[in-house]
């Protein structure tokens, strides 16, 4: 059997990196599968451990980083974030096309570690910092410190964009997803 495709998307905090996902991830042709990532964040509301995070203790967390079972992690706003080596390597080793969903730190060690071949880096991009803001602040989940702190980062971030294979610009999630699905399926061919 193939091993599937690496597939990173990243980008901003609040860019609809998710939303997008979702849209993706109907589409059965493209074989996909979600790497779930582990935080030590508390679950947002309607967040399930194991569907959108695995929820872990600050402490499980360093003792994954000390035995190297991270693709890529990261520490932000208080929180650590991190892909596990052998979650991704068994839905690949399956054959599935995995997409992982980071932002910018992590997108830049697993292109580092890896050499491209059997991957592929997307990042997405707002329409505007404006636009990028006002989704930030409709998720009502964020205090005025998180959202500057966010918003600072989302500057910064998208000054990496070269380090990608495609820029997207996230206008809406079905277009930009539409761009996307359309970039796996030629980089399957």
């Amino acid at each position: 059997m193939k091993k599937g495709l690496l597939i990173i998307i990243s980008g901003p905090s609040g860019v609809g990196k998710g939303t997008v996902r979702q849209f993706i991830m109907n589409d059965p042709s493209l074989n996909l599968a979600f790497s779930v990532s582990c935080t030590t964040r508390a679950p947002r509301a309607g967040e399930v451990n194991g569907r959108e995070y695995f929820f872990i203790s600050k402490e499980e967390f360093e003792k994954y980083i000390k035995e190297e079972r991270f693709l890529e992690h990261a520490y932000f706003c208080g929180n650590y974030y991190g892909t596990l080596i052998d979650f991704v390597d068994k839905l690949r080793n399956e054959g599935k096309n995995v997409i992982v969903e980071i932002e910018t730190n992590g997108a830049k060690q697993i292109i580092s570690k890896l050499n491209g071949s059997d991957e592929l880096s997307i990042f997405i991009v707002p329409p505007s910092l404006e636009e990028l803001e006002k989704r930030i602040r409709g998720r009502k989940t964020e205090t005025e410190d998180v959202i500057k702190q966010r918003m600072d980062k989302a500057k910064e971030e998208l000054k990496l964009q070269s380090l990608y294979d495609f820029v997207i610009q996230n206008i809406t999630p079905e277009q930009c997803g539409k761009e996307i699905k359309q970039i796996i399926k030629n980089k399957l061919k």
